[in-house]
């Protein structure tokens, strides 16, 4: 396996879950997105290294992971993910979850509170609607299905190849690994019930920033965005924040999707004062973002995103 650091594969509830690890110190869990693999951090991960023991798992479905007949909803990668750092013996950790892999960071909190210290979203899902409209078409009944394989497969490695900035500038070499691992079987499925777990054509139908609520004692937040996301707007960073107290936002001039990957040095400072700050408070949220109109529910909204 071409993993990150030192690789690891560990059986976890009948499938396996492959990782990477570096450096030493108190645990961090990096969480990647859907469709990608831990390999989404590596240009942040030798710096988060420094003060950190890095854990970047390929989620189930993902990567070098197994892909078993499972549900891929947000509670079972929540599970999985919980599951995993019991086998290895991580009893609690700092978590940070990129995009989709934001989203199953924040159900962890709602369901393994325990286990998270301080949770990092980067470009994070889950706290608003809005999402890219490709995304929102891969789930329209009937259709979504059948032409999933063939984007996946066909489309994919030409964005890829001639727009490879959406995903980070992505190297040549990295692009032939992203396609290899997207080709293995099982990887369509996968894909197709982990995006319809959150995602309908209306947009994001799971927002776990509704329930934060639920939550007694959140634990200290930080979220992280790119100016120039295309796949979801910075608006929704700026709203939690809005509408909590003890949330900061650091805003990335320029960044697209994945701010980890166009300014990782940065990207890693930024984390690593956040979560070595003894003195920040638990998130508090005040109010629920307000309920969209019908013109945003289908995308049409404008895209209020400062620059």
């Amino acid at each position: 396996m071409e993993m990150l650091g030192d690789a690891h594969e560990t059986p976890v509830r009948g499938t396996t879950i492959a990782w990477g690890e570096m450096g030493a110190g108190p645990p961090l869990v990096l969480l990647h997105g859907i469709q990608d693999s831990h390999r989404a951090w590596r240009r942040a991960a030798p710096f988060l290294a420094r003060r950190f023991r890095v854990l970047m798992p390929d989620l189930p479905g993902h990567g070098f992971s197994g892909r078993p007949d499972a549900p891929y909803t947000l509670t079972w990668f929540a599970q999985m993910i919980a599951a995993w750092m019991a086998e290895i013996g991580v009893e609690k950790a700092h978590l940070c979850g990129h995009s989709f892999g934001g989203g199953v960071a924040q159900w962890m909190v709602l369901e393994q509170r325990r286990r998270i210290d301080r949770l990092a979203l980067v470009s994070a899902g889950g706290l608003g609607r809005q999402v890219a409209i490709g995304m929102r078409l891969a789930t329209f009944p009937v259709l979504g299905p059948k032409i999933t394989p063939l984007v996946l497969r066909r489309l994919l490695p030409l964005v890829l190849k001639h727009s490879s900035e959406v995903f980070g500038h992505m190297e040549p070499e990295e692009q032939e690994r992203f396609i290899r691992m997207i080709r293995l079987p099982g990887t369509d499925a996968a894909f197709q019930k982990s995006l319809e777990g959150v995602i309908n054509v209306f947009g994001q139908y799971v927002q776990t920033i509704q329930r934060a609520g639920e939550v007694p004692d959140m634990p200290p937040v930080a979220i992280f965005w790119g100016t120039q996301d295309p796949i979801i707007p910075i608006q929704h960073g700026k709203n939690a924040a809005a509408n909590a107290e003890n949330i900061t936002l650091t805003i990335y001039k320029g960044c697209g999707h994945y701010p980890q990957l166009d300014a990782p040095e940065r990207f890693a400072r930024d984390l690593t004062e956040f979560l070595c700050d003894p003195n920040r408070p638990g998130a508090r949220f005040h109010s629920l973002p307000e309920k969209k109109g019908l013109r945003e529910l289908f995308g049409f909204a404008k895209n209020k995103s400062a620059s």
